[in-house]
């Protein structure tokens, strides 16, 4: 009774965040990935392609594509439809159409780190040893999402073969910014030229990124209260496990979700793949076309 109550209090007053509990629309279209994966990225790659004129920060991406951890019940049943919003929950059936973004585990272990020290959820001298562990094990705080296995499997397993559902290898999205951008848009029913593809990738790169987030972060809800020598808004990366995590450590993800891992097309450390330069800075292994591996993926280059 009291928890009622309570609930319908926070409700009333918009203090409650959505999370899981809001109407879902049939028009609404999900954005979901377990957290460091590049579902931020993606919602600037996507707002920036939706509004070429106008100049996206990280305010206006959350008014244009709001996050259900962030923003209340009532305040996202005023989104104007169709809604595009940003989730990390593990599978809901209710969600219509799911755009779902996945990263390498052993990566998204390492950003996770740094995120939870830029929230002070974590001692800058937390071993790397004793996270993996916590990573694996469901121990690291990221709300009631799952452990990566979960989230991912919960959704890679029910619905990879659905037309409804586009996935996406955050690795692909470095790799190929704009194709990648170009399958987001087909899936949506977006029709974009070749131009307003490459300005809607220019403006979202990693550097105007964490250009935009210096300007916006005393303002913005990511970042206002938050740690401020460490950036939200990292390297654009993949592969940083291959140094910054002991044998071990990626013994312990791969034996817990190399299956999984497997069928997304990332290698085991087992069978290590050959290295090629992205371009960048650093080499990344190279990783298999997933088309073999996931029917109707409908992956596509250039």
């Amino acid at each position: 009774m009291i928890y009622g109550m309570k609930f319908v209090f926070k409700y009333l007053a918009g203090l409650d965040h959505a999370d899981r509990n809001f109407m879902v629309y049939p028009d609404d279209t999900m954005l979901v990935s377990y957290p460091r994966s590049g579902n931020t990225w993606a919602r600037f790659l996507i707002a920036n392609l939706l509004h070429p004129a106008r100049e996206i920060g990280f305010a206006d991406v959350e008014a244009i594509i709001p996050d259900t951890s962030t923003i209340s019940s009532r305040a996202l049943k005023r989104i104007p439809r169709p809604r595009i919003i940003k989730s990390h929950e593990y599978f809901d059936h209710r969600y219509p159409r799911v755009i779902y973004i996945v990263r390498d585990p052993r990566d998204v272990a390492l950003s996770l780190y740094d995120f939870q020290r830029k929230y002070r959820q974590l001692a800058d001298d937390y071993p790397t040893e004793r996270y993996a562990d916590d990573f694996v094990y469901g121990r690291v705080r990221t709300g009631d999402w799952g452990t990566w296995g979960e989230n991912v499997g919960s959704w890679f397993y029910t619905r990879h073969q659905s037309p409804n559902f586009l996935l996406l290898r955050y690795e692909d999205m470095l790799e190929e910014t704009q194709g990648e951008l170009a399958r987001i848009a087909r899936f949506m029913n977006v029709s974009a030229s070749d131009e307003q593809l490459y300005a809607a990738v220019e403006k979202s790169s990693s550097g105007r990124m964490r250009m935009l987030e210096k300007k916006d972060q005393d303002n913005w809800v990511g970042s206002k209260t938050q740690r401020k020598d460490i950036p939200f808004v990292r390297t654009a990366r993949s592969g940083n496990w291959q140094s910054q995590f002991s044998a071990e450590s990626v013994t312990k993800i791969e034996n817990q979700w190399g299956e999984l891992m497997s069928r997304l097309g990332y290698p085991l450390a087992g069978s290590a793949p050959r290295l090629r330069r992205t371009g960048r800075d650093e080499d990344v292994p190279i990783i298999p076309n997933l088309q073999p591996a996931i029917a109707g993926s409908g992956k596509q280059r250039g």
